[in-house]
């Protein structure tokens, strides 16, 4: 991995399920993350995803490009616009800092209206060091779960 590089982009379609599911896994039972009339009611168009359910998917994209041995250290993310049902969500990321075997990466989640997420994630990958953590990325496949804490902080959502 190489301050500069670009990680391939991941498109996630953004479900009523995955919404809805993801606001009960966090145990995140607010109405507008699960019933639509109630939603519409406090002003929002439709449900919408939960930053619990966003800072899942953000670690996500990092463990899946870096691959299986990767460990999140830090994931500091904001929310813009909301992801509603119907729309789809491109995860971005750019390495903007390396150290030995640890580097953070720039991630920016954009939907139809906007971009949904952005922040920085800092993850190790054991045993990699400058190029080497490249080809590991680039050889990363399917979903991969991290070994250590993620930590989120939000500075703000809003509906």
């Amino acid at each position: 991995m190489r301050v500069g590089d670009v990680l391939p982009p991941l498109e996630i379609e953004i479900t009523r399920t995955l919404i809805v599911a993801g606001a009960i896994a966090s145990r995140d039972y607010q109405d507008v993350h699960h019933d639509a009339e109630l939603a519409r009611q406090k002003g929002s168009p439709d449900i919408f995803m939960n930053i619990l359910t966003t800072n899942g998917l953000v670690g996500r994209y990092i463990t899946d490009r870096f691959g299986p041995r990767s460990v999140l250290r830090r994931v500091a993310i904001r929310l813009g616009a909301p992801n509603y049902p119907g729309d789809t969500m491109v995860l971005t990321g750019t390495v903007e800092a390396v150290e030995g075997d640890t580097a953070t990466v720039r991630v920016v989640g954009a939907n139809g209206i906007g971009r949904h997420v952005t922040g920085t994630v800092t993850v190790t990958v054991p045993g990699s060091d400058g190029a080497e953590g490249a080809e590991a990325a680039a050889g990363a496949e399917g979903i991969a779960g991290a070994e250590g804490a993620a930590v989120h902080e939000s500075a703000g959502s809003r509906p």
